[in-house]
């Protein structure tokens, strides 16, 4: 088979890729360039291409497993995108304003929250429990 076509296949499978991310595609393209680049250095027979291919889009494939995973694992001690809320809880605080038939207002951080817990004096130290939207949900510290 002609290099230029694996060339050409590898480039059109990665820009597929750019369309639909997330598909492992960036994996079989690298395992035809490499095929292409061993054609283009070597006059290969079809069933050699066919072998390399197979085999150099396994070991990328599984390459790029390992490295998906390090992505992951890289990604999870920062905080979601947009979800501040799951890193209040366990936040620590004092109540402004005391909380009263279970509603008041605490400090966490900078900010001023509207609270629900138990009834609590002014200057409480309190811990976030949950958080329901704009209110947190408190407990005594």
């Amino acid at each position: 088979m002609n290099p230029w076509i694996l060339a050409i296949g590898s480039v059109v499978v990665a820009v597929a890729e750019l369309q639909c991310p997330g598909y492992y595609l960036i994996w079989i393209a690298a395992g035809g360039a490499i095929t292409a680049l061993a054609s283009f250095a070597f006059d290969l027979s079809l069933s050699a291409q066919i072998s390399i291919f197979i085999v150099s889009c396994s070991l990328s494939c599984i390459w790029g497993y390992f490295v998906y995973q390090r992505m992951i694992r890289s990604s999870e001690g920062n905080p979601p995108l947009n979800q501040r809320n799951l890193e209040m809880v366990g936040a620590k605080g004092v109540v402004t304003q005391a909380l009263e038939n279970g509603q008041g207002k605490v400090k966490l951080g900078d900010s001023v929250w509207l609270a629900e817990g138990p009834n609590l004096k002014t200057g409480t130290p309190v811990i976030v429990k949950e958080v329901r939207g704009t209110v947190v949900l408190v407990a005594k510290h």
